[in-house]
């Protein structure tokens, strides 16, 4: 039985579209719901699912046509007996699978809101490893969080199509398993990487036809467009990008490394840097670039605070099940300064200053792959309790690295302590589109003058970085002082003075 592929309805207005990519061949096993090409119309870019399992047959329509809506673009022979070639060529993965169950696919998982790729960091399986269901097979990591890929069901690695290091696409495919416990994977260890080096030194590859089009209108070269299509295919909205990029952005590259001595050159070890931290290198360097940021100090004797700790503790820790830590006091004392100075909680957007009259805190968190942070949403609604049992939990799941993207994001105010460190005095970055961040530091004994008299206080001291294109001197240091003033006598935030 035959299946036609024909081109889905493209939109309001749109009547027509430009093959661009077909990710099959004639002759290829193909699911249901795999993307079988990719179709560019003048406004967005559509991929074309297939509707059935099958063997893919004739393609109709080739790379570059363009065609109408509802054209045929190939056909699909559904089953499994009008295999092509491929499958013929590789009589052991045929005889493992008959013998011990179907193939079943290992597909990268959902990777969260706006992440459209990750990196394959490490295999935990090889090929012909025997695997139980829902056992870790690998981890992906994405330029925000790392994410483990389990098995979907017990059985045999029989192939791995991503090897660590390669970038993948939310939703590929990244190895086939065998169903079974007795299936070994005989596959040449050759194989699965033969494809990926013809990707790599095939860039001869054909840009999208609208993209070549818009690159001569405009009189730009395909070197002055990054693509993000295929096998770095330059797609129609890659060519606007680059003519509508800001000319600063092309300007300032970093500067190149200074010649380095043989002998100190046999010593060095280089390391790709993670996304995580490209990413956050990135998004740091950014918030210099954009915000004009100013940091203002103070100190806050801490004795109060401390006293009030060491007092109910353990009656905090019987009742609630979870420790009375500082940073509870420190989110309970911005929350505090935040109702009165509201432009420390706000952002901007454009020419327009948001006000938000709620406050999702962020909680910097140290990890083994670099700096998370997690968001307590609602934090000016919750007790000192359910305060640190958040912090708690969003704390041992950053280390785990299995925080989720929605856990990071809409924050609105930021504290980081750096004092966990043995850190004295810092300045912390922004984290945009945030317009303040408070750093905590060590708390130390110092000599202080009270009453007239040097008394010994646990001092730590508090830097407050802020936008000053929305955030007043005035504002900020008024801030900062209510925080201490919250801090040196926690009754004021009983009392909401």
């Amino acid at each position: 039985m035959s299946t036609e592929v024909r081109v889905p309805t493209l939109g309001e207005s749109v009547t027509e579209a430009t093959v661009a990519t077909w990710f099959k061949n004639p002759g290829d096993r193909v699911e249901v719901d795999e993307m079988l090409c990719e179709l560019e119309t003048d406004k967005v870019t559509v991929e074309v699912p297939s509707p059935a399992a099958g063997t893919m047959g004739e393609i109709v329509a080739a790379e570059g046509e363009t065609v109408g809506v509802d054209a045929l673009l190939a056909t699909i022979s559904e089953g499994g007996e009008a295999a092509a070639p491929a499958p013929a060529a590789k009589p052991a993965e045929a005889a493992a699978s008959s013998d011990t169950g179907e193939a079943i696919d290992v597909m990268v998982p959902t990777l969260g809101e706006s992440v459209t790729e990750a990196t394959v960091s490490t295999w935990f399986k090889q090929v012909g490893d025997t695997v139980a269901q829902d056992e870790m097979l690998c981890e992906l990591e994405t330029d925000k969080v790392s994410v483990e890929v389990p098995a979907p069901a017990a059985g045999t690695i029989t192939e791995i199509l991503a090897k660590e290091g390669d970038t993948v696409e939310a939703s590929a495919k990244l190895a086939i398993m065998t169903s079974g416990s007795g299936a070994v994977a005989t596959k040449p260890a050759a194989a699965p990487a033969a494809a990926p080096a013809a990707a790599a030194t095939g860039k001869d590859v054909e840009d999208a036809p609208a993209a070549k089009k818009l690159m001569a209108e405009k009189g730009i070269s395909a070197d002055q467009v990054t693509g993000s299509g295929r096998d770095g295919r330059i797609m129609k909205e890659d060519v606007l990008k680059a003519v509508t990029a800001p000319a600063a952005a092309a300007a300032p590259a970093a500067a190149p490394r200074a010649p380095v001595h043989a002998d100190d050159a046999a010593r060095e070890e280089r390391v790709k840097m993670t996304r995580l931290r490209q990413t956050i290198a990135k998004r740091l360097k950014d918030s210099q670039n954009t915000a004009a940021m100013l940091t203002t100090y103070n100190e806050v004797d801490m004795t109060e605070v401390m006293a009030l700790r060491n007092e109910y503790k353990d009656l905090f820790l019987k009742k609630h099940g979870v420790k009375l830590g500082f940073m509870s006091f420190f989110t309970k004392a911005c929350v505090h300064a935040l109702k009165e100075i509201p432009e420390v909680n706000a952002e901007i957007d454009g020419t327009d200053v948001v006000y938000k009259n709620f406050v999702h805190m962020g909680i910097a968190a140290g990890t083994p792959t670099g700096l998370v942070v997690p968001v307590i949403r609602d934090a000016d609604a919750m007790s000192f309790a359910d305060i640190e049992k958040a912090i708690a939990e969003k704390g041992a799941r950053a280390r785990d690295g299995k925080l989720s993207m929605a856990e990071m994001q809409g924050g609105t105010f930021t504290i980081s302590n750096g004092g966990v460190y043995g850190s004295l005095m810092s300045s912390p970055i922004l984290n945009p589109p945030q317009s303040g961040i408070l750093g905590m530091h060590k708390i130390q004994d110092r000599p202080m003058a009270i009453k007239g008299q040097v008394v010994i206080r646990p001092m730590m001291y508090l830097a407050l970085s802020y936008d000053h294109r929305i955030v007043d001197g005035k504002g900020a240091v008024t801030f900062l002082v209510r925080v201490k003033e919250a801090l040196e006598d926690p009754r004021r935030l009983l009392m909401d003075l």
